[in-house]
């Protein structure tokens, strides 16, 4: 999966309504963004009109719905309106409201959904902030709610609902793209069970709610509702709406395939409390380093802070010279210490073919992550052209690795790359890389 360029809206889009919980009537705009700015909530009614960031740091309540708040000022149900955002692809917005709560319309996402439509989504110049989880991520808590994370190359949600008792228990499961969200899960409408009206009542909450934007389950299964049931498993969907939305708050794109069972607001957020430490752990591990624009040169400990390479696979011992924004050239000292001399040829020990293609990656990843928006990714190796091995390196040569990129066009880089031993060429290719965020 290559890395999507970020997107926000083409222009402002609004909609009105009843608020669920504080049943006060409210306006919601939706604005475009800068790229990096993610998705930010701003109460216009107040002074000083505030801003309040959509990250899990500024979590408050998850009861029923999830609250975000700075200080005192607060926005209630939130989820919503951040899954429609993160649905559509949208990475980054200012959403203005004159009240504390949006427009609950009819319980579902989709009102959001055909905001955003109206206001159109454009793409910006900078790549998304996409987490591609690598190992299995677990959460589990006391009520029997557990949510795990698997590697995948795309964005999947597996959902079983579960209710008192075992009821309406229903499963749904997607890939989730613009095209599968706004058909799959954005029409599923929010739900209640029948005995819990009372006591949220009780509490001051669900003040807004009614059959025209609740579905509300009795006791024997059967439902109360204004229209049918817009799916047989909408109580599934609308769990994976507002998974969507919570765990968003981490700040990232998902690359993975959630799979959960019994989700709820306060799992779902401490998942993305969990995706945010994780992400932030990866980053501690390999600090990013200013890699020179112009003529520079880094150090083994500069390099092997852009590369996540460790012996014995670091083939570079530092990077000799940087030419203007589209060369440079790096030094391996090949000893008859190298760990692949011990089974390459040990009668006559030469460096292999592959890891002189494997040096000249490693170069050309410094390389082509020197622009500033691909500083701190990682260049997959994605395939090598034109590969000629000319003369055989030996322990005691000391090999130079020059570089040129080609072409760099978002996530995708091309470069040119050859080894030179003694002011000979012993090897050449040329190589291709997807950039992709740690």
């Amino acid at each position: 999966m290559s890395i999507p360029l970020q997107r926000t809206l083409a222009g402002p889009a609004s909609l009105e309504g009843t608020s669920l919980h504080t049943g006060e009537k409210v306006t919601l705009t939706m604005n475009p963004a800068p790229t990096n700015n993610g998705i930010l909530f701003r109460r216009i009614d107040l002074p000083d009109k505030p801003f309040i960031p959509a990250v899990v740091d500024n979590v408050q309540q998850v009861e029923r719905a999830t609250t975000i708040a700075v200080g005192s000022v607060k926005v209630h149900t939130v989820e919503h309106v951040i899954s429609a955002l993160a649905g559509m692809g949208v990475d980054n917005a200012i959403i203005e409201m004159d009240a504390n709560e949006p427009p609950i319309g009819d319980g579902s996402a989709a009102p959001y959904v055909e905001c955003i439509k109206k206001a159109g989504v454009v793409e910006q110049d900078q790549l998304s902030s996409v987490f591609e989880v690598r190992e299995p991520i677990h959460i589990e808590v006391g009520d029997g709610s557990l949510i795990t994370i698997v590697p995948d190359k795309k964005f999947r949600v597996s959902c079983t609902q579960v209710g008192p008792d075992g009821r309406a228990t229903q499963y749904f499961s997607t890939e989730v793209t613009p095209e599968t969200y706004e058909r799959e899960i954005s029409p599923a409408r929010t739900f209640v069970f029948y005995e819990d009206v009372k006591p949220l009542l009780d509490k001051g909450l669900i003040k807004g709610g009614s059959l025209e934007n609740a579905v509300v389950v009795r006791e024997d299964d059967s439902v109360m509702s204004k229209e049918p049931m817009r799916f047989d498993n909408e109580f599934a969907r609308h769990k994976a709406l507002d998974l969507v939305g919570d765990l968003m708050l981490s700040g990232k794109r998902i690359m993975g395939h959630v799979i959960c069972v019994k989700p709820g607001h306060g799992p779902n957020t401490e998942m993305a409390r969990r995706l945010k430490k994780e992400f932030s752990q990866m980053i501690a591990m390999t600090p990013p380093v200013n890699i020179p624009t112009g003529e520079g040169t880094l150090d083994i400990n500069e390099v092997m802070q852009i590369l996540p390479h460790r012996y014995p696979f670091l083939l570079l011992d530092r990077i000799v010279k940087f030419e203007g924004e589209n060369k440079c050239t790096g030094v391996k000292s090949v000893t008859i210490n190298e760990p692949f001399f011990q089974g390459h040829f040990p009668g006559h020990p030469v460096m292999p073919g592959v890891l002189q293609l494997e040096a000249m990656a490693q170069l050309a990843s410094i390389m082509l992550l020197r622009k500033p928006e691909n500083q701190g990714k990682i260049g997959y190796f994605m395939s090598a052209d034109r590969v000629k091995f000319r003369k055989p390196v030996m322990p005691g040569d000391t090999l130079f690795i020059e570089g040129e990129a080609l072409k760099i066009k978002s996530s995708l880089g091309h470069a040119r790359c050859r080894c030179i031993v003694n002011d000979q060429v012993v090897s050449e290719a040329e190589l291709k890389f997807s950039l992709l965020s740690r």
